[in-house]
């Protein structure tokens, strides 16, 4: 993009796929910004030391870059990195294992389960990127940030009441983003 700032957070992950294929440097820094936790997570739960994890992180950035242009819908960004990255993974773990470490099916659900809460997580984040600024932030202070109703007033010059609403319309908000994007659907019996 020439000229102006691109507000990124307001972008799909497609839209960014798309300018990263059109050479724009900004895209790709959003792109490792926005996939480099999810990256990072999956290398975390296949267990990886912190000297295997980085390259594996390196590695996978640096296919994306090179064969981006294989892939077939600019949609399918996180599924394929997440892919991409679990192969580095057991191939890292398998070259560094002179005797191949038998795989139980214990240890396997316990990684299918890792996988499963850090595609969640990023279900979430994305969901999150979606709503008004104001919204991701009170959210981020109250959750993430661990602040008070309180202190989030003061912050915003709001009183305690009115974050308390707020952040039940912005969960409201959020949850009928996250439902979209992830194909749930709410639990029975909930409106």
């Amino acid at each position: 993009m020439t000229g102006t700032a691109m507000d990124w957070a307001s972008v799909s992950d497609a839209e960014v796929v798309r300018a990263c294929r059109a050479g724009e440097d900004a895209a790709w820094r959003e792109l490792v910004e926005r996939f480099s936790r999810y990256v990072f997570a999956i290398t975390r739960a296949h267990r990886l030391d912190e000297t295997d994890a980085e390259d594996v992180f390196q590695e996978t950035f640096a296919r994306i870059y090179e064969h981006l242009g294989r892939l077939r819908d600019d949609e399918a960004i996180r599924p394929w990195i997440g892919q991409l990255t679990r192969r580095l993974c057991i191939d890292r773990l398998r070259a560094s294992v002179r005797d191949p470490v038998p795989d139980t099916s214990q240890e396997r659900g316990e990684l299918d389960r890792s996988l499963a809460a850090v595609d969640e997580a990023v279900s979430v984040q994305e969901a999150m990127r979606t709503l008004s600024a104001d919204c991701r932030e009170i959210l981020d202070r109250f959750f993430c940030r661990d602040q008070s109703y309180n202190t989030i007033g003061e912050l915003l010059d709001l009183p305690p009441g009115t974050i308390a609403s707020r952040i039940s319309r912005c969960l409201g908000k959020l949850r009928v983003a996250y439902e979209g994007r992830s194909g749930a659907s709410p639990a029975s019996g909930e409106a």
